[in-house]
Protein backbone atom coordinates (compact mmCIF):
# COMPACT_ATOMS: atom_id res chain seq x y z
CA UNK A 1 0.00 0.00 0.00
CA UNK A 2 1.00 3.16 -0.95
CA UNK A 3 1.61 5.81 2.06
CA UNK A 4 -1.34 7.66 3.34
CA UNK A 5 -1.80 11.36 2.56
CA UNK A 6 -2.77 11.91 6.26
CA UNK A 7 -1.60 9.89 9.09
CA UNK A 8 -1.98 10.22 12.69
CA UNK A 9 -0.51 8.16 15.12
CA UNK A 10 -1.50 7.67 18.69
CA UNK A 11 -2.22 11.44 19.07
CA UNK A 12 -3.24 12.86 22.52
CA UNK A 13 -4.61 16.17 23.15
CA UNK A 14 -5.88 18.29 25.95
CA UNK A 15 -7.30 21.67 26.93
CA UNK A 16 -5.91 23.39 29.80
CA UNK A 17 -8.13 22.09 32.83
CA UNK A 18 -10.35 19.47 30.94
CA UNK A 19 -10.51 16.10 30.22
CA UNK A 20 -8.64 15.41 27.27
CA UNK A 21 -10.33 15.79 23.71
CA UNK A 22 -8.07 13.22 21.42
CA UNK A 23 -7.05 9.81 23.16
CA UNK A 24 -4.67 7.77 21.65
CA UNK A 25 -6.57 8.88 18.56
CA UNK A 26 -5.09 6.82 15.18
CA UNK A 27 -6.20 7.52 11.39
CA UNK A 28 -5.56 7.58 7.85
CA UNK A 29 -6.67 8.39 5.15
CA UNK A 30 -5.00 7.40 1.55
CA UNK A 31 -5.32 8.44 -1.98
CA UNK A 32 -8.86 7.79 -4.09
CA UNK A 33 -10.94 7.14 -0.44
CA UNK A 34 -13.64 9.69 0.56
CA UNK A 35 -14.46 9.19 3.93
CA UNK A 36 -16.98 10.34 6.29
CA UNK A 37 -16.66 10.93 10.35
CA UNK A 38 -19.26 11.01 12.22
CA UNK A 39 -19.59 11.96 15.63
CA UNK A 40 -21.39 14.12 18.35
CA UNK A 41 -20.34 17.52 18.73
CA UNK A 42 -17.74 17.19 21.75
CA UNK A 43 -15.95 14.64 20.19
CA UNK A 44 -12.67 15.60 19.15
CA UNK A 45 -13.63 16.05 15.28
CA UNK A 46 -12.33 19.72 15.07
CA UNK A 47 -9.06 19.22 17.54
CA UNK A 48 -7.93 16.26 15.30
CA UNK A 49 -8.87 18.68 12.07
CA UNK A 50 -6.41 21.33 13.68
CA UNK A 51 -3.83 18.69 14.57
CA UNK A 52 -3.77 17.15 11.08
CA UNK A 53 -3.29 21.06 9.76
CA UNK A 54 -0.66 22.18 11.89
CA UNK A 55 -2.74 24.64 14.10
CA UNK A 56 -2.26 23.31 16.99
CA UNK A 57 0.23 20.61 18.67
CA UNK A 58 -0.65 17.40 19.95
CA UNK A 59 0.78 16.79 23.71
CA UNK A 60 1.79 12.91 22.37
CA UNK A 61 2.02 11.46 18.78
CA UNK A 62 3.19 11.49 15.34
CA UNK A 63 1.43 13.56 12.10
CA UNK A 64 2.81 12.03 9.15
CA UNK A 65 1.75 14.11 6.30
CA UNK A 66 2.36 13.05 2.27
CA UNK A 67 4.88 10.26 4.00
CA UNK A 68 6.45 13.01 5.98
CA UNK A 69 6.42 13.54 9.53
CA UNK A 70 5.53 16.79 10.24
CA UNK A 71 8.31 18.30 12.76
CA UNK A 72 7.64 22.25 12.32
CA UNK A 73 5.73 25.05 11.12
CA UNK A 74 7.83 25.20 7.94
CA UNK A 75 6.77 21.54 7.24
CA UNK A 76 3.28 22.27 8.03
CA UNK A 77 3.58 24.91 5.62
CA UNK A 78 4.87 23.15 2.63
CA UNK A 79 1.98 19.93 3.16
CA UNK A 80 -1.09 22.57 3.51
CA UNK A 81 -0.68 23.89 0.03
CA UNK A 82 -1.80 20.83 -1.03
CA UNK A 83 -4.38 20.22 1.11
CA UNK A 84 -7.67 21.91 0.69
CA UNK A 85 -8.98 22.63 4.53
CA UNK A 86 -12.75 24.26 4.78
CA UNK A 87 -12.82 25.61 8.28
CA UNK A 88 -16.62 24.92 9.93
CA UNK A 89 -17.22 28.78 9.61
CA UNK A 90 -16.90 30.53 6.53
CA UNK A 91 -16.29 33.51 8.08
CA UNK A 92 -12.46 32.19 9.49
CA UNK A 93 -11.49 31.60 5.95
CA UNK A 94 -12.63 34.91 3.76
CA UNK A 95 -10.64 37.83 5.33
CA UNK A 96 -10.08 40.09 1.73
CA UNK A 97 -11.55 43.40 0.41
CA UNK A 98 -12.94 41.08 -2.44
CA UNK A 99 -14.30 37.61 -3.15
CA UNK A 100 -11.55 37.48 -6.13
CA UNK A 101 -8.62 38.69 -4.08
CA UNK A 102 -9.86 36.05 -0.98
CA UNK A 103 -9.70 32.83 -3.92
CA UNK A 104 -6.67 34.74 -5.84
CA UNK A 105 -4.81 34.68 -2.09
CA UNK A 106 -4.14 30.48 -2.06
CA UNK A 107 -2.17 30.56 -5.66
CA UNK A 108 -0.52 33.76 -4.49
CA UNK A 109 1.19 31.94 -1.40
CA UNK A 110 1.35 28.81 -4.12
CA UNK A 111 4.03 31.08 -5.92
CA UNK A 112 1.89 31.87 -9.23
CA UNK A 113 1.80 35.38 -10.53
CA UNK A 114 -0.75 38.07 -9.98
CA UNK A 115 -2.60 36.96 -13.09
CA UNK A 116 -2.26 33.38 -13.18
CA UNK A 117 -3.75 33.59 -9.74
CA UNK A 118 -6.47 35.73 -10.89
CA UNK A 119 -7.41 33.39 -13.40
CA UNK A 120 -7.23 29.99 -11.02
CA UNK A 121 -9.57 32.24 -8.83
CA UNK A 122 -11.83 32.83 -11.62
CA UNK A 123 -12.17 29.49 -13.13
CA UNK A 124 -12.31 28.40 -9.09
CA UNK A 125 -15.07 30.60 -8.99
CA UNK A 126 -17.17 29.22 -12.21
CA UNK A 127 -16.57 25.21 -10.65
CA UNK A 128 -18.62 26.90 -7.75
CA UNK A 129 -21.06 28.51 -9.54
CA UNK A 130 -20.28 31.90 -8.76
CA UNK A 131 -19.61 33.52 -11.81
CA UNK A 132 -19.44 37.14 -11.46
CA UNK A 133 -18.95 37.41 -7.90
CA UNK A 134 -15.29 38.15 -8.22
CA UNK A 135 -16.15 41.90 -7.52
CA UNK A 136 -18.56 41.38 -4.28
CA UNK A 137 -17.99 41.89 -0.19
CA UNK A 138 -17.09 38.58 1.37
CA UNK A 139 -18.91 39.37 4.52
CA UNK A 140 -22.41 40.82 2.75
CA UNK A 141 -22.75 37.36 0.96
CA UNK A 142 -25.25 34.85 2.57
CA UNK A 143 -24.22 32.18 4.86
CA UNK A 144 -24.09 29.66 1.48
CA UNK A 145 -22.71 31.86 -0.58
CA UNK A 146 -19.59 32.39 1.81
CA UNK A 147 -19.28 28.89 2.20
CA UNK A 148 -18.83 28.46 -1.85
CA UNK A 149 -16.34 31.29 -2.12
CA UNK A 150 -14.67 29.50 0.58
CA UNK A 151 -14.58 26.19 -1.03
CA UNK A 152 -13.42 28.17 -4.21
CA UNK A 153 -10.54 29.65 -2.03
CA UNK A 154 -9.48 25.93 -1.84
CA UNK A 155 -10.54 24.79 -5.11
CA UNK A 156 -8.15 27.30 -6.74
CA UNK A 157 -5.19 25.72 -5.39
CA UNK A 158 -5.66 22.34 -6.77
CA UNK A 159 -5.50 20.48 -3.47
CA UNK A 160 -4.64 16.68 -3.88
CA UNK A 161 -7.17 16.10 -1.20
CA UNK A 162 -9.89 17.88 0.48
CA UNK A 163 -10.36 18.12 3.61
CA UNK A 164 -13.71 19.63 5.38
CA UNK A 165 -14.85 20.54 8.67
CA UNK A 166 -18.76 20.33 9.37
CA UNK A 167 -19.39 21.89 6.25
CA UNK A 168 -23.32 22.14 5.98
CA UNK A 169 -23.25 24.81 9.58
CA UNK A 170 -25.57 27.26 8.76
CA UNK A 171 -26.62 26.05 5.04
CA UNK A 172 -30.16 26.59 3.93
CA UNK A 173 -31.36 23.14 2.64
CA UNK A 174 -31.06 24.44 -0.84
CA UNK A 175 -27.41 25.31 0.21
CA UNK A 176 -26.56 21.77 0.77
CA UNK A 177 -28.03 20.31 -1.95
CA UNK A 178 -25.47 22.34 -4.26
CA UNK A 179 -22.48 21.61 -2.19
CA UNK A 180 -23.42 18.15 -2.59
CA UNK A 181 -23.49 18.40 -6.72
CA UNK A 182 -20.25 20.33 -6.63
CA UNK A 183 -18.37 17.68 -4.38
CA UNK A 184 -19.64 14.87 -6.95
CA UNK A 185 -18.14 16.85 -9.69
CA UNK A 186 -14.62 16.38 -7.62
CA UNK A 187 -12.72 13.47 -8.16
CA UNK A 188 -10.26 13.68 -5.16
CA UNK A 189 -9.54 11.89 -2.04
CA UNK A 190 -11.46 13.97 0.78
CA UNK A 191 -11.99 13.46 4.51
CA UNK A 192 -15.10 15.13 5.34
CA UNK A 193 -15.97 15.35 8.88
CA UNK A 194 -19.52 16.06 10.46
CA UNK A 195 -22.92 15.31 12.65
CA UNK A 196 -24.84 15.15 9.71
CA UNK A 197 -24.66 11.64 8.87
CA UNK A 198 -27.08 12.32 5.63
CA UNK A 199 -24.50 15.09 3.99
CA UNK A 200 -21.84 12.05 4.89
CA UNK A 201 -23.82 9.48 2.85
CA UNK A 202 -24.37 11.58 0.07
CA UNK A 203 -20.37 12.54 -0.26
CA UNK A 204 -18.48 9.54 0.98
CA UNK A 205 -17.87 6.21 -0.01
CA UNK A 206 -17.37 5.03 3.73
CA UNK A 207 -18.43 6.20 7.31
CA UNK A 208 -16.26 5.80 10.46
CA UNK A 209 -17.78 7.06 14.02
CA UNK A 210 -15.66 9.49 16.54
CA UNK A 211 -17.00 9.85 20.23
CA UNK A 212 -14.84 10.47 23.31
CA UNK A 213 -11.62 11.47 21.48
CA UNK A 214 -10.89 8.58 19.35
CA UNK A 215 -12.05 6.66 16.56
CA UNK A 216 -14.30 3.26 16.71
CA UNK A 217 -13.29 0.27 14.85
CA UNK A 218 -15.20 -0.60 12.17
CA UNK A 219 -17.41 1.18 9.70
CA UNK A 220 -20.41 2.07 10.33
CA UNK A 221 -23.63 1.51 7.97
CA UNK A 222 -25.91 3.40 7.00
CA UNK A 223 -29.51 2.68 6.87
CA UNK A 224 -32.92 4.12 6.22
CA UNK A 225 -35.79 4.82 9.01
CA UNK A 226 -39.56 5.06 9.12
CA UNK A 227 -41.08 7.37 11.06
CA UNK A 228 -44.28 9.95 11.33
CA UNK A 229 -44.66 13.14 12.78
CA UNK A 230 -46.95 15.93 12.52
CA UNK A 231 -45.76 17.63 9.05
CA UNK A 232 -45.32 14.28 7.20
CA UNK A 233 -48.10 15.22 4.50
CA UNK A 234 -45.90 18.28 3.34
CA UNK A 235 -43.05 17.63 1.17
CA UNK A 236 -40.11 17.96 3.20
CA UNK A 237 -36.32 16.96 2.90
CA UNK A 238 -33.79 15.45 5.50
Amino acid sequence: MSHAIIELKDIDYAFPNRDNALNGLNFHLHHGEKLGLFGPNGAGKTTMLHILMGLIKPQRGEVVLFGKTMQDGASFDEARLKIGFLFQHSDDQLFCPTVLDDVAFGPLNQGFGKDEARQKATEALKQVGLSGFEDRVPYRLSGGEKKLVALATVLAMKPEVLVLDEPTTGLSPEAKVRLIEILHGLDMARLVVSHDPDFLSATTDRLRAMRDGSIRPGELKPHTHTHVHEEGDVPHQH
